[in-house]
């Protein structure tokens, strides 16, 4: 793997960090495509709500690719094509998506999460994120043994 571009020195600060590699809007939502609605082609990504333009889409996932977060390899149902997977660095972002997750829930009135969960998030926040994450990274697994 290509150590990766920098725009800039980073302070040494684990958000500057981590803000340098994932801060923009785009790349989450491509994490969370991967992890959480296991998406793992280019056009399944283009399909999402949010609407990413596909040089967004290409540069994010390049990034991503060069921070070691995601790889990619040709789809074995079309050679011509690839497919995109998290890495175990990108893997260990579940529990961050699932804590911004659920801190948007509380905070977003006009939140698509299930208000059961909400609720139950707020009485016991832990239990909640740690069954989340350990269902999303099964799901994942299943999905990526296809």
């Amino acid at each position: 793997m290509a150590k990766p571009a920098r725009a800039r020195m980073l302070s040494g600060c684990p958000i500057d960090y981590a803000l340098e590699i994932f801060g923009d809007r785009w790349s989450l939502i491509v994490i969370r495509d991967l992890l959480v609605r296991r998406k793992r082609r280019f056009g399944e990504m283009m399909a999402s709500d949010e609407g990413i333009a596909s040089n967004i889409l290409a540069a994010r996932l390049k990034r991503l690719e060069d921070w070691g977060l995601v790889t990619r390899r040709p789809d074995p149902a079309d050679k011509r094509k690839l497919v995109y997977a998290l890495t175990a660095k990108g893997k260990e972002l579940a529990p961050v998506l699932v804590e911004i997750a659920i801190w948007s829930a509380k905070h977003d009135p006009h939140t698509k999460v299930n208000a059961g969960y909400i609720r139950r998030a707020r009485r016991d926040h832990a239990a909640v994120a740690r069954e989340t994450v350990a269902d999303f990274l099964a799901k994942l697994d299943e999905a990526e043994k296809r």
